[in-house]
């Protein structure tokens, strides 16, 4: 598995890039339509948490198999695989809303830890600005180069650093907005925000789509921030 997955232009059709999904595939589903959505030619790129909160978390696998899908790993992706293998604490678990994973079978458990673990933790993508890098909490460097190289080493060190990439809030929660260098832009989710926010390059989109907010859709070529709130979708 390469950690980080590189994707060139799309010339036959749009991208796009959503935030965390937390099991709210049906809510997906009506965004896309919303947008326009094409998917003989469109790309969706996810920014992770597919799962866990939401009714919907076991559609996961439906929408990996898609191939216009793409998705990199959330730190509810990495919660599902520790509880695969017995390394997280049940009730901090079901605390974080994988309740649904931890009533599933041993078989189904590994079946969802197995396509998890295939997820890259960050994805770099081709676009009329330049490589835009998507992953999930943060970019932990300020050079994303040094980042994606880094990730394709061994060991502790990148351990860490992958660590920090799915579950950091450095930057958010100082409001650093130091630019990392070497990317056009980076898109993350991991972190409830009322509307997309910009810092640096970063660009954070979770805007809490499971806890009653909104599921934000960027089209890569505009940037045009599609939104369905949770009110709209019910």
């Amino acid at each position: 598995m390469s950690r980080c997955m590189r994707f060139a232009r799309n010339s036959a059709g749009r991208d796009f890039v959503v935030g965390d999904i937390h099991g709210c595939f049906a809510m997906l589903e009506r965004l896309l339509a919303r947008a326009g959505f094409d998917p003989a030619h469109d790309r969706l790129f996810s920014l992770g948490d597919l799962v866990d909160r939401g009714t919907q978390s076991a559609r996961a696998l439906e929408f990996l198999a898609q191939p216009w899908f793409h998705a990199i790993r959330g730190n509810h992706e990495q919660m599902a695989i520790d509880a695969a293998a017995g390394a997280l604490d049940r009730a901090l678990y079901l605390i974080n809303g994988g309740a649904w994973f931890l009533a599933l079978g041993q078989v189904e458990q590994q079946r969802f830890a197995e396509a998890f673990r295939a997820l890259p933790i960050a994805i770099e993508v081709q676009t009329p600005i330049g490589a835009i890098g998507l992953v999930h909490a943060e970019c932990p460097l300020s050079d994303w180069q040094a980042f994606v190289d880094r990730l394709e080493g061994a060991g502790d060190p990148v351990q860490r650093l992958e660590t920090q990439a799915i579950w950091g809030r450095t930057r958010i929660s100082s409001l650093r907005a130091d630019p990392v260098a070497h990317i056009a832009l980076i898109f993350c989710g991991h972190t409830v925000v009322g509307r997309p926010l910009e810092l640096g390059n970063h660009l954070f989109i979770d805007t809490g789509a499971v806890f009653g907010g909104a599921l934000s859709l960027v089209d890569l070529g505009d940037f045009h921030c599609f939104q369905l709130r949770w009110d709209d979708a019910a």
